[in-house]
């Protein structure tokens, strides 16, 4: 799937010269959590979110903990921090760092850029101009939304089963080796020592996705460590 397929393209957006108060009100009102910021050309100039709102002088929340030394004795953060709790419009509060998708953007490389960039949405551009928004929210529909996994009958062979399962790990560096896997009447038998328990969790739920699969037994033991190793 793509961005283009999950995307809000309804956007609720704010402008730089818009009173912080204002932003939060919208934010009640519309049930959202965060905006792009669009300049007076429509361009997005930043995004401001829920979590640029939450320390404000206004109710209390500016104080902050001295997280290290280097804070203590940095002015410059000092300074970073009161233009946030402090200033009256969105654009000394936004971040101004956006990282934006095209409609084309694969929902695998959007979940990636949300994961490790620990934001909850993403600008969708189309030739320069805002098409869109894509939020952690959308991959959650999409998934509620997606449909049930195509069952075969459960008279598949044992072979044919055994076969998806081994096509299903192959180069993963935790699953078992073949030998150690039996199917037995739609049932998948695990055997064998295994270093890691989460391995062993990672065979089943692979094993439980083939079609035809009836349950997974579990016969592994932990491997033991040699006494002195």
């Amino acid at each position: 799937m793509l961005a283009s397929d999950v995307m809000t393209t309804n956007v609720v957006t704010v402008s730089p010269a818009m009173a912080v108060r204002d932003v939060a009100r919208i934010f009640v009102e519309n049930g959202i959590s965060g905006a792009p910021v669009l300049d007076a050309n429509g361009d997005v100039a930043g995004m401001i979110t829920e979590g640029d709102l939450l320390r404000r002088s206004e109710i209390g929340t500016d104080e902050r903990k001295r997280r290290s030394w280097l804070d203590f004795w940095s002015a410059s953060h000092e300074a970073r921090d009161y233009i946030k709790t402090h200033a009256a419009t969105v654009r000394d509060v936004m971040t101004t760092d956006v990282v934006s998708v095209t409609p084309e953007t694969l929902l695998s490389e959007v979940a990636e850029i949300l994961e490790t960039r620990h934001i909850k949405r993403l600008p969708v551009m189309r030739a320069g101009r805002l098409a869109g928004i894509v939020s952690r929210a959308n991959l959650v529909q999409a998934l509620a939304s997606s449909p049930p996994a195509r069952s075969l009958a459960a008279t598949l062979p044992d072979a044919a089963i055994r076969a998806l399962l081994m096509g299903e790990l192959a180069g993963q560096p935790w699953s078992f080796a073949g030998r150690n896997m039996v199917v037995a009447d739609g049932v998948v038998h695990l055997w064998g020592v295994f270093q890691s328990g989460d391995a062993v969790d990672a065979v089943r739920v692979a094993a439980q996705n083939v079609p035809g699969v009836k349950r997974v037994e579990d016969h592994t033991q932990p491997y033991q460590m040699m006494p002195g190793i």
